[in-house]
């Protein structure tokens, strides 16, 4: 039986793949991650970090941030803590003009920081519904408008927001977090619109369902948890982790010429009936 060939070596591809590899580099880039103290948010900038870039971690809780700054940093990654609630607008201003006089530029913002509360509009307070779209919609025109004082200067920037699959798809019992994400997807498009002449990009990502916390009573339930497999082509909830490539495509040079895009990573439930 004649035997197939066998090269004696393998060829060294780094020299022809480094060159590819540099355009996912964040190397010398300036994030700010916001809700970054766990789940998608932490992997996000734990991604990035990696990639090379300063990653500014946002979230409410001072303490749990630390941790999640320091789970990064102990890998010897660059990252630093910075504690502020994203409904605050005073805050926000503040926080974005410490970057300004900190760091003198800011490359990349992910507006990512959210709040999901799953029941009927009619039991929704009028308190509740605008609670839930300061964190989930008017937060993301805020925290874009200030990362555009910044960025518009540089005429460079990365605007990613997280949106959700919800912003395409709706479910009852979810009214208000739809709507909320929606209107984050035409913010979007619009700023995509706006800033693309000044070399700022702007874009999506939508997760589809993601074991998070915030899901954790979700996936406890065989009920739920029986939808999602049947509803989702890869039959299983993603992981954390696995939204955060597509945050570094977007932020890096490999997406430079990708504005206004919503990129689903739903594991095919939008496309799926």
């Amino acid at each position: 039986m004649t035997q197939a060939h066998q090269p004696s070596s393998q060829p060294d591809l780094q020299p022809y793949l480094q060159p590819y590899l540099q355009h996912f580099s964040l190397s010398g880039k300036v994030a700010l991650v916001t809700g970054a103290a766990r789940d998608i948010g932490l992997c996000i900038a734990q991604a990035m970090a990696g990639c090379g870039a300063h990653v500014i971690l946002n979230g409410r809780d001072r303490t749990t941030l630390d941790a999640a700054v320091n789970t990064i940093t102990a890998q010897g990654l660059s990252a630093s803590a910075m504690a502020f609630d994203v409904t605050d607008n005073n805050a926000v201003k503040a926080a974005f003009s410490s970057i300004g006089q900190q760091y003198g530029r800011l490359d990349i913002l992910v507006n990512n920081a959210g709040l999901r509360h799953r029941k009927p509009l009619l039991e929704f307070s009028d308190d509740e519904i605008h609670a839930m779209l300061d964190i989930n919609l008017v937060a993301g025109y805020i925290l874009s408008r200030e990362a555009a004082r910044i960025m518009l200067p540089q005429a460079s920037g990365r605007l990613i927001t997280v949106t959700s699959i919800a912003g395409q798809i709706a479910r009852s019992g979810d009214a208000v977090y739809t709507g909320a994400k929606q209107g984050l997807t035409g913010m979007m498009r619009a700023l995509a619109a706006e800033y693309g002449p000044h070399g700022i990009t702007s874009n999506a990502i939508a997760p589809g369902g993601v074991a998070t916390d915030a899901n954790a009573a979700s996936i406890a339930d065989p009920k739920i948890n029986a939808h999602f497999a049947t509803r989702t082509p890869l039959g299983r909830w993603a992981r954390p982790d696995e939204i955060a490539g597509a945050a570094v495509f977007l932020a890096s040079n490999a997406a430079s010429y990708v504005n206004g895009h919503v990129l689903y990573v739903d594991g095919g439930m939008s496309i799926a009936m």
